[in-house]
């Protein structure tokens, strides 16, 4: 019963002519098929792009780490000192002059 018929396809055909008009459904194929096309570009895209990212976290992973740098001949080695917070000490205000009055200024000149 799940078979699809050429009776069937028959009988779509014509109620999609009733519905639509023998102009439109041209009109509407070609835009479904601009559709699907970009549908597929758009999917293509998106494993091309997942490829990529698969390509670039293997390359990734076999990146070494560099080796110690080696000390200059004639200068002595001298391990970096950790670096270590102050205290906070708030800085003393000084006090701030009112500002000037443009119009004032202008006035006196």
């Amino acid at each position: 019963m799940g078979a699809l018929k050429p009776w069937h396809i028959a009988v779509l055909v014509v109620v999609l002519i009733l519905l639509f008009g023998a102009k439109r459904l041209p009109d509407a194929a070609r835009s479904l098929g601009r559709s699907l096309r970009i549908i597929k570009a758009e999917t293509k895209s998106l494993q091309d792009d997942d490829r990529d990212l698969a390509e670039k976290a293997d390359a990734q992973a076999g990146y070494q780490p560099l080796p110690p740098q080696q000390p200059v001949q004639g200068q002595p080695y001298a391990p970096q000192q950790p670096y270590t917070q102050q205290p906070y000490a708030p800085q003393p205000q000084q006090p701030v002059a009112p500002p000037a009055d443009p119009v004032q200024r202008v006035r006196e000149n």
